[in-house]
């Protein structure tokens, strides 16, 4: 991904790290809106015989955020049936593994590959995460001792679909498109909707339209523009997500911060995001309100873990 800054006529971010207002000791920030009263309204309202998958699969050569070093995907196995009759590791003896056809494999990967949601302490500013937490206090030798991963509760919430590239009437909005406010809200009026308290935001570009073309899904990504993250974590929702790599349009808008949408989303607002998520089955059938439901793996301390988003349609 290019992150360094496009013409910005001098704008800046002015993005500062938060404090909770759910205590000196949160580390969920917005996702404390997943009520327990929600979560029951919307569940009761979704249409189980329709479910959408919105993650993507995860293979070998897939594309991969690797611009600052990171690895790409690999897989490979460390048993399989006929070596473990030859190397007897388990020590079981060449009778039962040949009985017995054993197969294991180790996966090694960046955390922020393929669907998945970052955590707050993903991004900070000035050296402090979401409330206020520092590296001097809380990062230890491994990763970090707050707001990783492992705090993300089961995410059971409304989803709604911002189409921006419908509404455009494209396949898939321009590189480096900046979405702003007023396509939000036009994309809200023309699906008949608003957003809640609570509430994920989707946002689709139609980059997912192009998977796995590296090409095409990758670098100076079509996404929001500072203003338009602003007025979604204003709508007081709980998470955001979109069809691409960072949420945010790329390279930034502003010369004093190079990913100033994941510095106003994570250490600002408080809301974690979720990206790379398959939008185009609920674009094309037109399902932009559904329940959502999705859980991360519980990675003590990361930055970000995979995620498997599921979406029902609404009932009425």
């Amino acid at each position: 991904m290019t992150t360094e800054p496009i013409s910005t006529n001098g704008k800046k971010a002015c993005i500062r790290a938060a404090t909770s207002p759910y205590g000196p000791d949160d580390e969920r920030g917005a996702l404390n809106l997943l009520s327990a009263e929600r979560q029951e309204s919307i569940v009761a309202r979704a249409d189980a015989s329709s479910v959408y998958d919105l993650s993507i699969d995860y293979f070998v050569g897939m594309p991969s955020v690797q611009a600052a070093g990171d690895p790409a995907y690999q897989i490979y196995m460390s048993h399989t049936p006929i070596g473990t009759v030859v190397d007897n590791l388990n020590g079981a003896g060449e009778r039962l593994n040949r009985h017995v056809c054993f197969s294991g494999d180790v996966i090694f990967m960046y955390t922020h590959t393929g669907t998945h949601i970052d955590a707050l302490n993903h991004f900070g500013v000035d050296g402090a995460i979401y409330n206020g937490f520092t590296a001097e206090e809380n990062l230890g030798s491994r990763h970090w001792m707050r707001a990783g991963a492992e705090t993300i509760p089961p995410i059971v919430a409304r989803g709604v679909l911002l189409d921006i590239a419908g509404i455009k009437g494209v396949d898939c909005l321009p590189d480096s498109y900046a979405i702003t406010v007023e396509d939000c809200k036009e994309s809200l009026d023309r699906q008949g909707l608003t957003l809640q308290e609570g509430d994920v935001a989707l946002v689709r570009t139609g980059r997912m339209r192009y998977w796995p073309d590296a090409a095409k899904v990758l670098g100076c990504p079509p996404g929001l523009g500072l203003e338009a993250a602003r007025w979604l974590t204003g709508q007081s929702i709980s998470a955001i997500a979109s069809d691409q790599e960072c949420v945010e349009v790329g390279p930034s808008e502003h010369e004093d911060n190079w990913l100033p949408g994941h510095c106003h989303f994570l250490a600002e607002a408080g809301v974690p995001m979720i990206e790379l998520v398959n939008l185009e089955e609920l674009a094309r059938d037109r399902v932009y309100e559904f329940c959502l439901i999705a859980a991360p793996i519980r990675l003590r301390g990361a930055s970000g873990a995979p995620l498997r988003p599921l979406a029902m349609p609404l009932k009425g």
